[in-house]
């Protein structure tokens, strides 16, 4: 569930939403989204002073505050 609100928010931001990937990697008490998104996209992504970043974690954070897993996401270059 995680995934797909993440993939939808980051594919409306990006020019290239077909560049978009995001890999899960589930551990015991957390779990880690790892996004790629073109190059160019990147800043489209992370924001002026990372608010839209901040953003997408805060919605990620109260989208899984029920789960009690903690939830990162994880923006890879």
């Amino acid at each position: 569930m995680e995934k797909d609100l993440v993939e939808y928010i980051v594919k409306t931001l990006v020019d290239d939403p077909a560049q978009v990937q995001l890999s899960v990697v589930e551990g015991e008490k957390s779990t880690i989204l790892e996004l790629r998104v073109a190059e160019n996209d990147i800043g489209k992504v992370i924001g002026k002073h990372g608010r839209i970043a901040k953003a997408i974690r805060t919605v990620l954070q109260a989208a899984t505050a029920k789960t009690g897993k903690h939830t990162v996401l994880e923006i890879l270059d």
